[in-house]
C-alpha cells in the first residue's frame, strides 16, 4: 500500500502516507483553496436562492492556473468564418452562469481532502493509513486533478513530450521540487483511478 492507492472492503480507497506526503498533500490543497479564492461576495449566504441567482465573473480569470481550472466553454476562435465575437459572447455568458458553481465544486473537493488528513491518526512509523469512502474517493480523485493542472500550469507542461522532459531535470533546477510533485501526484491519481474503477 505504501505510495499507492488500493481499494478497501466497502468501496473507497486506502493509502499509507508518511509525515512529510501528508504535509505535502495538504499544503497544496491549502494553496488550492487560497487561489480558488472565497465563494460570491467573500462569504457564505444564509440564503440558498441568492448564492443559486448570484451571477459569476463574464471574463476569464487572469492567473494561468486560474484559465487552465476554468477555462473558456468554447475555447479560442475556431477555422475560418467563424464569428469570433459570438464565440466570446456565448463563453462569457456560460462563464457567468457557471464558474461559481465550479469554484464551489473545487472549494469542497479541496476541504474533503484537508478535512480527511486532519483525521489521520499517527501510526508508530511516523505516518498514518488513510481511508477514504467511495464518496471521499472520488473527491480525492477530482481534488488531485485539480492539483496537478495548477502544477503542470506554473511548469508550463502542455504535452506529454513536456513530461519526458521533467524526468531529465538536473537535482540543482529549481523546478524539481514541483517536479517531482507532479509526478508523484500523478501515481497517486493513478492508483486511486484503477481503485475506483476496479
Amino acid at each position: 500500500m505504501p505510495g499507492h492507492f488500493e481499494p478497501i472492503p466497502g468501496g473507497g480507497a486506502a493509502v499509507a502516507l508518511d509525515d512529510v506526503e501528508i504535509s505535502i498533500i495538504r499544503s497544496l490543497a491549502v494553496q488550492l483553496l487560497e487561489l480558488i479564492g472565497p465563494g460570491p461576495g467573500g462569504e457564505v449566504s444564509d440564503d440558498p436562492l441568492a448564492e443559486l441567482f448570484a451571477e459569476g465573473p463574464s471574463e476569464p480569470p487572469s492567473d494561468a492556473v486560474l484559465r487552465r481550472l476554468f477555462p473558456d466553454a468554447y475555447g479560442g476562435p475556431g477555422g475560418e468564418g467563424e464569428n469570433v465575437e459570438e464565440l466570446r459572447a456565448h463563453s462569457s455568458e456560460f462563464r457567468r452562469f457557471t464558474e461559481n458553481d465550479l469554484r464551489a465544486g473545487k472549494r469542497e473537493d479541496a476541504l474533503a481532502v484537508i478535512r480527511t488528513l486532519d483525521t489521520l491518526s499517527p501510526a508508530g512509523d511516523g505516518g498514518a493509513v488513510l481511508k477514504l469512502s467511495q464518496s471521499e474517493s472520488v473527491q480525492w480523485m477530482r481534488a488531485l486533478n485539480d492539483l496537478r493542472l495548477a502544477i503542470g500550469t506554473r511548469l508550463d507542461i502542455t504535452d506529454e513530450e513536456d513530461t519526458d522532459l521533467l524526468y531529465r531535470l538536473p537535482d540543482d533546477d529549481a523546478r524539481k521540487p514541483m517536479v517531482m510533485a507532479y509526478l508523484w501526484l500523478g501515481g497517486l491519481q493513478e492508483t486511486l483511478v484503477e481503485t475506483l474503477t476496479a
